[in-house]
């Protein structure tokens, strides 16, 4: 590996805030099958089985950090919410963001046809970079990148309306079948100004029908709805049950 080369290397490790022991690995991350084809003298295999790895490392990290997030969410409300934040749109702008496709290796064939741009490439790529820093640092080292990196989508997730809209469904339904509007009552807040967690019950015909909690009133609404509905296949309690 050059000089020119490895400079070009230590701009990226500064963006993705991780420095790589090996240097070779976050090179390897970032060849692509078409530059090995095209370069047959040059050394090392292409990125393809650094992205399936880093496909199961990410799966691994992004379902840790959202079963952390929402710790009442069922299992199919989690790999529902995974499947929106880990999808090739949302890798390729990661990889946007960091100005990835500039340090790719590419071969000719795909550099005519705009190949630095495609969200396919840059989805598997990132996720060939985040294999590197797993197979460079380990998973704890992984793990940090990885919240990093994908902080911003995590965040949105629920802004974005990634879960389901658990109120609009809970109202429909209560006002089909009870005639009557759900209403939401905060119940309690604990924790420090800056980490409060609110509780909050709905109640449908002044029946208490769930409740639910999360680190704002909207959040703390939508569990509390989404436990309503589960609990509605049975009939609802009093509230002094």
């Amino acid at each position: 590996m050059d000089k020119e080369r490895k400079k070009t290397l230590k701009e990226l490790q500064k963006k993705i805030g991780y420095r790589f022991k090996s240097l070779d690995l976050l090179n390897q991350g970032l060849r692509h099958k078409s530059f090995v084809h095209e370069n047959v003298d040059a050394q090392g295999e292409d990125n393809e089985r650094m992205e399936f790895l880093g496909d199961a490392v990410l799966d691994l990290v992004i379902g840790h950090l959202i079963m952390a997030r929402y710790p009442d969410y069922p299992e199919g409300s989690l790999s529902r919410l995974r499947a929106a934040v880990v999808n090739e749109n949302r890798l390729a702008k990661i990889a946007r963001d960091l100005s990835l496709g500039e340090y790719l290796l590419l071969g000719k064939g795909e550099e005519m046809t705009r190949g630095r741009e495609k969200s396919s490439i840059l989805s598997s790529s990132l996720e060939a970079l985040l294999a590197a820093i797993y197979l460079d640092g380990g998973y704890k080292k992984a793990f940090k990148a990885i919240a990093r990196l994908f902080s911003r989508t995590l965040e949105a997730a629920e802004k974005e309306g990634f879960y389901q809209d658990y109120k609009t469904k809970l109202q429909e339904l209560a006002q089909n079948t009870f005639k009557a509007t759900p209403r939401y009552v905060l119940a309690k807040e604990y924790g420090p100004d800056h980490q409060k967690i609110f509780g909050v019950q709905v109640e449908i015909q002044e029946k208490v029908a769930g409740a639910g909690a999360g680190r704002s009133k909207k959040e703390a609404e939508q569990r509390a709805a989404r436990r309503t509905l589960e609990k509605l296949k049975i009939p609802l309690k009093e509230k002094n049950d």
